[in-house]
């Protein structure tokens, strides 16, 4: 149980960090709009980038990714079937179905697969399947919903390779593809930025609690409601089924996906929607419920299936 406690105190402790900031004012009032453009346009490419440029891209073809993609397609779809039969328009419901598969796989499920799975690159497949299939996928449907890329065919396909997420996510996979290795002299520098995207997502976050009405409130209240279902009951239930009665995965394999699917909705999503300027709400109390709720469901997969 040390990893789920150490990796929800770490995320707690630095989103507490920019509550004070943002009740104190000490970053002005434009402090979380610029530690978000700061995430989104430089440190989180940058971190994908090299993230990805040193993975190895054969888990690709492992079974837990294949439990992973399922799940996160069943749980994003049970949202998006909602949303769109609801009325809730393009932007909002992305933002939703993302909360509802999109797992905090960084900052949060690297500790919890050293100190519960004894191994960090189990949660890779994860890692992986999100950064370059998912967050591409996602910021070019928010920048298309906002008529961003323009009224042509031409620049809606090539919508992808003019978002900062999407651009550093494709050229990591082509690093790692290539076999190539990039100087340290490029590397080190990038890595140093990219090392600002975590810290940088969780201040703005607690910086965005400041001033804020409880959860759970108004008019997202079912939304976040649904995507909290979904992510902390839904996406693991689904992933456990398909491991185990799907692909036969057993002891420590099917402990791995499960506790993956569990891990709350990742912080960077509050990014997506306070740069796209819609569902802001709705990402932040879907994760911040998200995460409170994951506790004890990690706490129970894991003594159930350890």
């Amino acid at each position: 149980m040390q990893g789920v406690l150490t990796g929800f105190a770490v995320i707690a402790v630095v989103i507490g960090v920019g509550y004070v900031l943002g009740l104190r004012g000490h970053l002005g009032p434009q402090g979380r709009e610029v530690l978000t453009k700061l995430a989104f346009h430089v440190a989180s490419p940058a971190l994908l980038f090299t993230t990805l440029a040193t993975a190895d891209l054969s888990v690709v073809f492992s079974a837990r990714l294949l439990v992973t993609a399922l799940s996160t397609v069943a749980v994003a779809g049970a949202f998006v079937a909602v949303g769109v039969a609801r009325g809730w328009g393009v932007g909002r419901t992305t933002i939703g179905a993302l909360c509802s598969g999109y797992v905090n796989s960084g900052n949060l499920g690297i500790p919890i697969a050293v100190y519960v799975l004894g191994d960090a690159s189990l949660v890779a497949p994860v890692l992986l399947f999100q950064l370059v299939l998912v967050t591409p996928v996602a910021v070019t449907i928010l920048d298309l919903s906002r008529g961003g890329a323009g009224g042509t065919l031409w620049r809606r396909l090539l919508t992808p390779l003019r978002n900062p997420i999407a651009l550093g996510s494709l050229a990591g996979v082509a690093v790692a593809a290539s076999g190539l290795r990039v100087p340290d002299a490029v590397m080190d520098p990038v890595t140093l930025i990219g090392n600002m995207s975590v810290p940088a997502v969780l201040l703005a976050f607690g910086i965005g609690l400041c001033g804020s009405t409880m959860p759970l409130r108004g008019v997202e209240r079912r939304p976040v409601l649904l995507a909290v279902a979904l992510k902390a009951v839904g996406q693991p239930a689904v992933a456990w089924a398909l491991a185990s009665g799907v692909f036969g995965l057993r002891g420590p394999q099917l402990l791995d996906v499960v506790v993956t699917s569990a891990l709350p909705a990742a912080q960077n999503l509050y990014t997506y929607a306070s740069t796209y300027g819609v569902g802001e709400r709705l990402a932040r109390d879907a994760i911040l419920v998200s995460t409170v709720v994951s506790v004890p469901v990690l706490v129970g997969v894991a003594a159930v299936l350890g």
